[in-house]
């Protein structure tokens, strides 16, 4: 609610708060073919998303507990299906605001995620966690599309499984790897 504004200046107001933490995403995304050494090495975060709300197909509001982060984000692709591209919402939370978004229903998903750099480019290794062990997939941003398009992926990465609804954090929370394993065969994923 906007106190002491009307009309066109309530929408103003609001809208400037909500776009305050909106940014474009570049980002492509990998099945593991391999572990890169010394990816335990790096820094790393236990991360729970719980996708909201519980009785959507494909759930794309997000809560997240990351280190001492709290967080609730909404993506979006810019233009059409295209996963690779993204505005991301995103709005800090305190703990307790959290907490108690956490007791809504939602579908949740737990994950290692380790920050990984070969010396070029940075990557963000997820090794899930629960019913979904054994999956690792690997994240890879850019600043524009144009970097992304001169990406080649190191002989470590699997398949590129950007466009794969399956994969996608909100059709992935709450399944187990038995759920997505012939999407996974289909892939040629093997588990490392």
């Amino acid at each position: 609610m906007c106190f002491g504004y009307s009309g066109m200046a309530c929408t103003h107001l609001c809208l400037v708060v909500y776009t305050e933490h909106m940014e474009e995403e570049f980002e492509l995304t990998y099945l593991v073919a391999r572990l890169p050494d010394g990816y335990e090495r790096s820094h790393s975060n236990e991360i729970l998303d719980i996708y909201i709300p519980a009785s959507a197909a494909h759930p794309t509001l997000r809560i997240r507990h990351c280190g001492d982060v709290f967080e609730i984000t909404k993506k979006e692709p810019v233009s059409g299906t295209d996963s690779s591209h993204q505005i991301e919402n995103t709005i800090p939370l305190t703990e307790e605001e959290f907490e108690d978004l956490s007791q809504l229903p939602g579908k949740r998903v737990r994950k290692i995620r380790y920050y990984y750099n070969d010396g070029a480019q940075d990557y963000e290794i997820d090794v899930f966690q629960d019913g979904l062990e054994g999956l690792v997939t690997i994240d890879v941003e850019f600043a524009s599309n144009e970097e992304k398009a001169r990406f080649t992926p190191p002989d470590w990465l699997g398949a590129d499984v950007t466009q794969e609804t399956f994969i996608a954090g909100g059709m992935l929370c709450g399944k187990t790897y038995s759920d997505i394993r012939a999407d996974l065969e289909r892939c040629g994923y093997v588990a490392p």
